[in-house]
């Protein structure tokens, strides 16, 4: 759960708060399944397991998913962007052991720094809802995946009706941002159910992804629609949407 900006549309910096214990706060509220819909993530990238990779993980907050990331994929390597430098402090001592194969830099998703087609693959866990100008980064994403390679999205959506899905529903909307409020000290967590209710619904948001030059593979809900995993390839330059 990666929130990457304010409720005022800010860059990431109310993060750097909490840094230190957000891990911790995320394993707490999602009861741990966020590290099962993570390894999802990762396994659809679908890469050589014995060839080299290159992989882009957007919003990378405290590097979980990019750890995952290089221990699924053993010879690949990582690069991790986040707008906040709290949460890379704390990501930079989480990543020390991989000798360089991951590397955490300050980066904005609606602005990617790399060329075209630059990597095999580019993740985003938890951060996507919160970026200001969404149709703009999913266009950067397409533009630095290589043709056939993912795109991989990860995202907390409004869960399915039913009885269970009304309990995570319940879950999402009051007890998360209660706790994380709570445990944190802070508010950001608040701010949590409201960007998850504004966020489109799967269907609205596989059409952004066709607009923005991805043809869409899947878009697979998990744990009663609580989370969505979304997985794109880019289109060939100058293909119709």
């Amino acid at each position: 759960m990666e929130p990457q900006t304010t409720p005022e549309g800010g860059s990431g910096a109310m993060f750097d708060a909490i840094a230190d214990r957000y891990d911790m706060l995320n394993r707490i509220i999602s009861l741990g399944i966020d590290q099962r819909w993570r390894r999802a993530c990762v396994d659809s990238l679908g890469l050589d397991p014995d060839g080299p990779g290159a992989v882009l993980d957007l919003a990378t907050g405290t590097a979980d998913l990019a750890i995952m990331t290089a221990e699924r994929w053993p010879h690949a390597t990582v690069i991790g962007t986040d707008p906040s430098e709290g949460m890379l402090g704390i990501g930079e001592g989480k990543v020390a052991r991989f000798d360089g194969r991951i590397r955490l830099e300050r980066g904005d998703a609606m602005e990617i720094a790399l060329d075209d087609d630059a990597v095999d693959a580019t993740t985003i866990a938890f951060g996507i809802r919160n970026v200001p100008d969404r149709p703009r980064a999913l266009r950067e994403m397409a533009r630095v995946t290589r043709p056939g390679g993912r795109v991989a999205i990860l995202e907390l959506a409004d869960p399915k009706p039913g009885p269970l899905g009304s309990l995570a529903r319940i879950h999402v909307h009051h007890v998360v941002p209660a706790v994380g409020a709570f445990l944190s000290g802070k508010r950001e967590y608040k701010y949590l159910a409201r960007s998850i209710a504004a966020f489109p619904p799967p269907d609205e948001f596989c059409a952004q992804l066709e607009e923005a030059g991805l043809e869409v593979l899947e878009a697979r809900p998990m744990t009663f629609g609580a989370c969505v995993l979304f997985v794109a390839t880019p289109r060939p330059r100058g293909a119709a949407s």
